[in-house]
């Protein structure tokens, strides 16, 4: 079931999100300065010294303190040895000093300082991040804290927590090793499902349809981190704190592309704010928060012993502690570990097809609706369900079952007339219904409807109305969110940001944009210098949010309204997850309004082509029998391969062919090979051109199927599974045919053929090296080391 959420964004216009300055003068306005400055310096974390980028000589940065109608006036200044940005997440100000290199604001280059000055509009807890390639995770990140005109909730001291994820790798190798398709990382946090422990669970069905849609499981987070961090710490002390102390604990998730399960001990906190924004205060202590979201928390210091804080990554791969007080810890709550094969099993019950196109065939050719319907649940074919215009339950195979109607949110109940692309909820179809108490349609509850329930943001209430009105026109876009694991690239619509066309936006209408999140990954997605409305149970007092998390297969509607204020120019609207958004699912934003002539100079194409970088990977095999190389560099859509092969029997074989991706699966390729004629001797080589498709089918097997200059087709098969933590077997057949059609064939043949196979296994030692042996049918058996670089 696609739980629906619909999301408004208010551009300027909500109540109470910031003071209008009066006619823009900013001459009567008090002046807060800052300077920060950033640095390339070895850092220890993890237990591992490495180079990172400091704030200010520390990770996180210092905290920017403001006060709610100030002028802020701030110094970035930039001395490592590349250039650099900063971002002001959150922030309502002038598109010129967002932060976004090449898009609105110019790059600060090395040596160089740059000044932002914006009139500070609003209160509560924003952050600040380098928005050039990958330096956020590097460490170049803060928090900005700004205090209201007049303070509404009662504390009695602040303490500001920036949680965030640490690689003691290069931020670059990571999202290379990304792309190649490396299992490393999975096997290096635990969360691997190798074929052993699906078949022990009697999943192995559930594999089968996962293979079949060309994916190797359920996933929930790509990236291996040695520690998670609190204010740059593994676990972390504040007995200053006194008991009895209400604290206002403002959150900060400034990780690259982990989220967080936020969990406390002792009292149960109240949440009083989301993104910066005052929400109605109530008591949680379980709370997801997705990367680049802010919550603020009210807690008490406890009479006897500290309150642990306690964050765990999403896929329970590691946590971290901050403990608030003196004496005894009082632990926060374990947060259970997920279980991706069960989520895999689930999910093949579900009747979901996966595996939409991340890369399309015709990107300029419009098939977001058509996309829609092909992928995600296929509500109509879940067991005890018919959706033919009303919805009729099969009570026989639901006796005893249970169902939650907060997990509900947004059935499509009618499919000829589909509310849930529209946008709209008609609310007359509900009367009667009290979707909040189980009591409404007891005894029912679906297989797997509980999967994604525990994202929502229902807990959430405005303290205001932040309806708008509703005679203004509005625009419908659909937006798929799409993504190939294989290869890593991201986009929506099946479209990456490098060959996609900006957003345009008439700040006259609505524009409503429906998220269809048709990958099994967690997007918080995020629009530059706006507020958004979040849609929930609360109705006319649903919250306002700077980023919303669109978990796996769910859908989500956001709309917003321009009034071309601070709001003119171009604004970056992207994936929150530094490798997602870097992988290519980001857009542009545009009002169509004149460039800002300081940015001259400066190309927006630079800024969209960050996300369409080449990277180079290769493997050595040196074994007994046999040693080859292969190297592989590529973009989105372009791939150049080299390699080569030399036997002990001297057997060498070389060959050189670039590639085109026409989509994900398919490519078209033309290259070179060549080959010693005669085994046991190198005197004699032969030239061949070949051209030809590889593929990669149902089932994840590697096709390569070609002809080269002698008119002789080739076909060759290849497949790689994990059947243990760390060690996976392989295999490879090629069947080659001559019919004589350019060279003679010997006297009394009709053809010549020749078959290669083999197969083996590899033991992983590490994202580098392996054990590896193998037959092979020209060199025999053998056994050495896999080196990737």
């Amino acid at each position: 079931m696609k739980t629906k959420i619909i999301l408004l964004f208010l551009v300027g216009l909500t109540t109470g999100v910031y003071a209008q300055d009066t006619q823009g003068n900013i001459d009567n306005l008090p002046v807060r300065e800052h300077t920060i400055t950033l640095r390339e310096a070895t850092v220890n974390k993890a237990g591992k010294d490495v180079m990172g980028m400091t704030v200010n000589g520390t990770i996180p940065g210092p905290t920017l303190e403001f006060t709610e109608g100030e002028y802020a006036v701030i110094y970035v200044k930039n001395e490592m040895s590349v250039e650099t940005s900063v971002h002001w997440h959150g922030l309502l100000l002038p598109n010129f000093y967002d932060g976004v290199p090449y898009l609105n604001t110019p790059p600060i280059e090395p040596g160089h300082t740059q000044k932002y000055e914006f009139p500070i509009k609003q209160s509560g807890t924003y952050w600040y991040h380098s928005h050039t390639m990958l330096q956020e995770q590097s460490g170049v990140y803060g928090s900005i804290v700004i205090q209201p005109k007049e303070k509404v909730l009662e504390y009695d001291k602040e303490l500001v927590l920036v949680l965030s994820d640490w690689t003691n790798e290069k931020p670059m190798n990571v999202l290379r090793n990304l792309k190649r398709g490396n299992e490393w990382y999975g096997i290096k946090k635990g969360t691997a499902t190798p074929l052993n422990q699906v078949i022990a669970r009697g999943a192995f069905g559930a594999q089968l349809d996962f293979w079949r849609q060309r994916m190797e499981g359920a996933d929930i987070a790509d990236v291996y981190y040695p520690a998670f961090l609190i204010n740059g710490e593994e676990s972390i002390e504040y007995p200053e704190f006194k008991p009895g102390e209400k604290i206002r604990l403002r959150m900060i998730n400034g990780g690259a592309s982990t989220s967080f399960w936020m969990t406390f001990g002792g009292k149960t906190p109240v949440l009083v704010s989301s993104d910066g924004l005052d929400v109605v205060p109530v008591e949680r202590n379980k709370t997801f928060i997705g990367v680049a979201e802010t919550y603020d928390f009210i807690v008490t210091v406890p009479q006897k012993g500290k309150m642990e804080f306690r964050i765990t990554a999403q896929d329970g791969s590691g946590t971290a502690s901050a403990f608030i007080g003196n004496g005894t810890s009082l632990p926060a709550m374990d947060v259970a570990r997920p279980d991706k094969i069960a989520m895999m099993q689930k999910m093949a019950k579900m009747d979901m097809k996966m595996g939409a196109h991340a890369l399309k065939f015709q990107p300029g050719k419009d098939e977001r609706f058509e996309m829609k319907e092909e992928y995600g649940m296929q509500m109509d074919k879940m067991e005890g369900m018919k959706m033919d215009g009303e919805m009729k339950m099969d009570h026989s195979k639901m006796k005893g079952m249970k169902m939650d109607h907060s997990k509900m949110s947004g059935m499509d109940m009618n499919k000829p007339k589909d509310t849930t692309e529209m946008g709209k909820i008609d609310h007359s179809n509900m009367a009667g219904m009290d979707m909040k108490k189980e009591d409404s349609m007891p005894e029912m509850k679906m297989e797997g409807m509980d999967m994604f329930s525990e994202y929502n943001y229902d807990y959430l209430k405005s303290p205001e109305k932040t309806t708008y009105d509703k005679n203004v026109p509005v625009k419908e876009i659909l937006l798929n969110l799409t993504g190939n694991m294989n290869r890593y690239i991201w986009s929506m619509n099946g479209v990456p940001l490098s060959e996609a066309d900006n957003i345009k936006i008439n700040n006259k209408e609505v524009t409503r944009i429906t998220f269809n999140n048709l990958t099994m990954m967690h997007h918080p997605m995020h629009l530059h210098g706006h507020f958004f409305r979040v849609i929930n149970e609360n109705g006319e007092y649903s919250p306002l949010k700077h980023t919303v998390n669109v978990p796996p297969m769910q859908k989500m509607t956001i709309e917003f309204y321009g009034n071309n204020g601070d709001e003119a120019g171009d604004w970056f609207f992207h994936c929150h997850i530094l490798y997602h958004m870097m992988g290519g699912m980001a857009r542009v934003v545009s009002y169509d309004t004149p460039r800002d002539s300081r940015m001259d100079e400066f190309p927006a194409s630079k800024i969209i082509e960050e996300t369409d970088k080449w990277y180079s990977w290769g493997l050595v095999d040196v074994a007994s029998h046999t040693t080859g190389f292969n190297l592989m560099t590529s973009n989105i859509r372009n791939q150049f391969n080299a390699s080569f092969e030399y036997g002990w029997n001297e057997n060498l074989e070389g060959e050189f062919t670039y590639e085109r991706y026409l989509h994900d699966y398919l490519r078209v390729f033309g290259g070179v090979n060549i080959e010693n004629s005669t085994r046991d001797s190198l005197d004699k080589f032969s030239t061949t051109a070949v051209v030809g498709v590889r593929y990669l089918t149902p089932y994840l097997f590697n096709l390569d199927v070609r002809v080269d200059n002698k008119l002789r087709p080739r076909i060759g098969v290849g497949r790689s599974i994990m059947i243990f933590p760390k060690l996976s077997v392989f295999g490879y057949y090629e069947y080659q045919i001559d019919l004589g059609f350019v060279d003679d064939l010997p006297m009394n043949q009709d053809y010549l053929s020749e078959t290669v196979w083999s197969a083996g296994a590899e033991y992983m030692l590490s994202r580098n090296f392996s054990l590896m042996a193998s037959y092979d049918n020209r060199f025999g058996a053998g056994g050495g080391l896999s080196v990737r670089f």
